[in-house]
């Protein structure tokens, strides 16, 4: 029987290595898996590449991973933003690591690896430093940047609901960077506020399929409502 909902953060944690890239999914707070971030701390994992739209906010969450010194290299699209101290301290000292890639890239560069294409080629970022070393074609007259693959070790989404193979849904705009994170990890672990019987998800309302899934567990966030 496929059973992949844990009953503990730590068996929902097991087995994430030193130097891990780290898919946390989320949009600033939004559908941000906090008590996964949290269960990692506690984990211990360190010497991570972590990869999240921002760089995480005031001292909790990503943010105190970072400041753990647990981090090694963070990859995001908005590393300032309001109350991202904590990086911006540790970026200045020379003790985090920083690949800024612009959010559609981002993206792409995710749900590439999830649909198994190594690379592909886009205009942004033609002419800027982050275009720097890249292969560049031309295409019609236009020039494009090839962008490999983001394929990540683990990936930790927030979900609305799940059964017990894993199937998941999102909330509105909880459905941002997760489900395109949820396909491209090794190790996808999805905390939910709710668990659902088979056959309760309505097919069509399914955002991620359960065969992206391994480990499920329910937080209880004091969000109630069906």
């Amino acid at each position: 029987m496929i059973d992949k909902i844990v009953q503990s953060m730590a068996d929902a944690m097991a087995g994430i290595r030193d130097g891990a890239t780290v898919l946390i999914g989320g949009f600033g707070a939004v559908g941000q898996p906090d008590s996964l971030i949290e269960g990692l701390i506690e984990q211990g994992a360190k010497d991570l590449v972590c990869v999240a739209n921002n760089a995480g906010s005031g001292e909790t969450g990503l943010a105190l991973l970072m400041k753990l010194g647990r981090v090694r290299k963070i990859i995001c699209s908005f590393p300032r933003s309001a109350g991202s101290t904590v990086f911006e301290e540790l970026y200045r000292a020379g003790r985090l690591e920083l690949e800024i890639v612009p959010q559609g890239t981002l993206a792409e560069r995710m749900r590439a690896a999830g649909a198994g294409i190594p690379a592909f080629y886009t205009p942004t970022s033609v002419g800027t430093i982050l275009a720097h070393g890249k292969d560049t074609r031309e295409f019609d007259g236009r020039t494009y940047v090839l962008e490999q693959a983001l394929r990540g070790d683990v990936a930790l989404v927030e979900g609305w609901e799940a059964d017990r193979w894993g199937n998941l849904t999102y909330r509105e705009s909880g459905r941002n960077f997760n489900p395109v994170m949820a396909m491209a990890a090794d190790l996808t672990i999805a905390q939910v506020q709710h668990l659902r019987e088979l056959g309760e998800l309505v097919p069509d309302h399914i955002h991620t399929p359960g065969i992206f899934v391994q480990r499920v567990i329910r937080v209880d966030r004091g969000a109630p409502w069906a």
